[in-house]
Order: C-alpha cells, then sequence, then structure tokens
C-alpha cells in the first residue's frame, strides 16, 4: 500500500510542478506582450513627431533614419501581436491600429501641408489609443504586481516621446489649445510617474542609479517642455527626450530581467 501512496504523491507532485511551470511561463508571456504592445504606444507618437520635425528641417539626417527605423519597428511589432493574441476583442482593435497605421504611412509620404500635419497627429492619437487598450486588456488578464510597474515605466517612453511630439506640433504651426493642453498634461503624468518610480520598492541598485539619471536630467528639462508657446528649443528637446526614452527602455528591460 506504501509504495502506492508514494507513487501517487509523486504523481501530483509532478502536475503540481508541471502546471505551476506552464502557468507561469504564461504569466511570463503576457508580461511581454504588454512590453511590446506598450513600446507600440511610444512608437506611435515617436513616428508623428519625427514627421514633423523631418518638415522643419531639423537633424534632418539623423530624423529621416529615425522615422524610418520606427515605422519598420511598429509593423515589425504589430505582425508579432496579430499572431500571438488570440483574443477576439483585442484582435479587432489590433485590426483598427493597422488601418491607423496604414493611412498614416500614407499620409506621411503626401506633400507636408498644415492639414497633413494635423491628420499625422490625429492618427498618431488613434494608434496609442489603440494601443493603450491592447495593454490593458493584456494586464486585466494578469492581474499580478509585476505587469504595474513595467506598465508604468513603459508609459514614460511614451510619454517622452509625446512631450516632443506636441513641442513640434506647435512650433510646425498647430498652435491651438488642445496641442498646449495635451503637453502639459503629458509633463504632468510623467512626473508623478517618475515619483512612482523612485520609490518603488523592487528597486535594485542598478535600477536606482539609472532612474536617479532620468531624474536629474528631468528636473532641468520640464520647464524647457513646459514652455511649449515660448518655443525655441527644438534641438534640446528633440535630443532629451529622446535620451529619456531609450534610458525608460532600458529600466523597463530591467524590470523584466527581475520576474524572469
Amino acid at each position: 500500500m506504501y509504495p502506492l501512496i508514494k507513487s501517487i504523491t509523486v504523481i501530483m507532485t509532478i502536475i503540481l510542478f508541471s502546471t505551476t511551470y506552464l502557468f507561469t511561463q504564461e504569466m511570463d508571456e503576457k508580461v511581454k506582450l504588454i512590453n511590446i504592445a506598450g513600446k507600440q504606444r511610444m512608437l506611435s507618437q515617436r513616428i508623428a513627431k519625427d514627421y514633423l520635425y523631418v518638415h522643419k528641417n531639423i537633424a534632418m539626417s539623423k530624423t529621416e533614419r529615425e522615422l524610418k527605423h520606427s515605422l519598420k519597428s511598429f509593423f515589425k511589432s504589430h505582425k508579432l501581436l496579430t499572431e500571438v493574441i488570440k483574443d477576439e476583442e483585442i484582435s479587432n482593435l489590433l485590426n483598427f491600429v493597422e488601418l491607423s497605421s496604414n493611412d498614416f504611412n500614407q499620409t506621411i509620404n503626401r506633400p507636408f501641408s498644415l492639414d497633413n500635419a494635423q491628420l499625422v497627429l490625429d492618427l498618431s492619437e488613434s494608434m496609442l489609443e489603440g494601443s493603450q487598450y491592447v495593454v490593458d486588456s493584456l494586464k486585466s488578464s494578469i492581474k499580478v504586481e509585476e505587469s504595474k510597474v513595467i506598465e508604468i515605466v513603459g508609459k514614460q517612453r511614451m510619454l517622452a516621446q509625446r512631450i516632443a511630439k506636441y513641442y513640434i506640433a506647435y512650433q510646425t504651426g498647430i498652435k491651438d489649445a488642445n496641442t498646449v493642453r495635451s503637453m502639459k498634461q503629458s509633463v504632468s503624468e510623467f512626473d508623478k510617474n517618475l515619483n512612482i518610480l523612485l520609490i518603488n520598492k523592487e528597486n535594485t541598485p542598478l535600477i536606482s542609479e539609472k532612474i536617479n539619471q532620468v531624474n536629474k536630467l528631468w528636473k532641468i528639462v520640464h520647464k524647457f517642455y513646459n514652455n511649449i508657446e515660448k518655443g525655441g528649443l527644438p534641438l534640446i528637446v528633440f535630443n532629451t527626450t529622446d535620451k529619456i526614452t531609450k534610458k525608460m527602455n532600458e529600466i523597463t528591460q530591467l524590470y523584466l530581467d527581475i520576474h524572469k
């Protein structure tokens, strides 16, 4: 009798281990998908920003190269998301994002005008909204603590590019109240999220070091961003927001590594 009980115990242990392993593996994959979908939010803002910088003839070689690379990355990641995600509601949103991104691709190849520039802004907002929906849907299916901090730090990448997008949009001639309001809201949200990350209990010494580097830069440059009506610093805004985005991308990966 004892050998039978022992065998049953071994079998149950194997089943429990296998189930736990598969569940953990599935969670890890979903967290990675949150990061990919989160990066799509950033790219939706970066490509619009780059388009406007190109047509303002600012840092042409860099902005043209970045625009080309960002578009390629956006469509590559979109293809991955559509292949992996089978949820019907999320798939429908991804189809909408694809339509908006295709319209965006067509618009940036037309002759530049303020109407086309406004359309690019509108399409980037649609792409952002759709990508945010995908992130939120994936988050709700996980409901674990690590997804929250990854989503927050990932969103910082987007906000940095969004700040630059609205800054250059205003300098391009789109000087309505929405441009100023969207810029200042983005600055405020970035600042709020940065304060959350600074005190996050999961921070390793390396993560804390990198967040403090961003914070040190942010304390200087956020004043330039809020001074959108004054303008005059498009290159500084471009370079600093790109630097912040790069740092936030590194920090996102470090958080992902913690939960491998």
